[in-house]
């Protein structure tokens, strides 16, 4: 079987389970893509009174990469290079700006760092909105 058999074979099995679990999938104008519905997350935590509830513990499991940045800089190689033990790098950022928290390279919240028990931690001070977050890959 060539690979785009296997890709067409695959896509075929994507959208009989999308199907199965009742999210259509439909061609999109290019033809080669698949697009989901969009679903809610109102819609997965009830049925709208259908008594058919979907069962939202299938995905509490999934791992995703939460990180905390600080600020960033282009710098080329050979500043990079020279880089050693008690070099300075100045961020994009001024001291006391919030820090970004990224979940899977998409931001979702600003915060301030925390001490507890000797450890460090962020306290969230504001949380993107999810019409903000889709306006932002636009």
């Amino acid at each position: 079987m060539s690979d785009g058999e296997d890709n067409d074979a695959s896509m075929d099995d994507w959208a009989a389970a999308m199907e199965e679990a009742g999210t259509p999938m439909e061609e999109s104008t290019s033809g080669s893509a698949l697009q989901a519905e969009h679903v809610s997350l109102d819609k997965l935590q009830s049925s709208g009174g259908s008594g058919e509830d979907l069962n939202l513990d299938v995905i509490l499991d999934i791992p995703v990469t939460i990180s905390m940045e600080i600020g960033s800089t282009k710098i080329n190689i050979r500043n990079l290079l020279q880089l050693n033990q008690g070099s300075v790098v100045e961020l994009d950022r001024m001291a006391g700006e919030p820090l970004d928290v990224v979940v899977n390279g998409t931001l979702i919240a600003h915060g301030e760092v925390v001490v507890v028990n000797e450890k460090f931690g962020i306290r969230l001070t504001d949380i993107i909105s999810p019409a903000e977050r889709v306006k932002k890959l636009k």
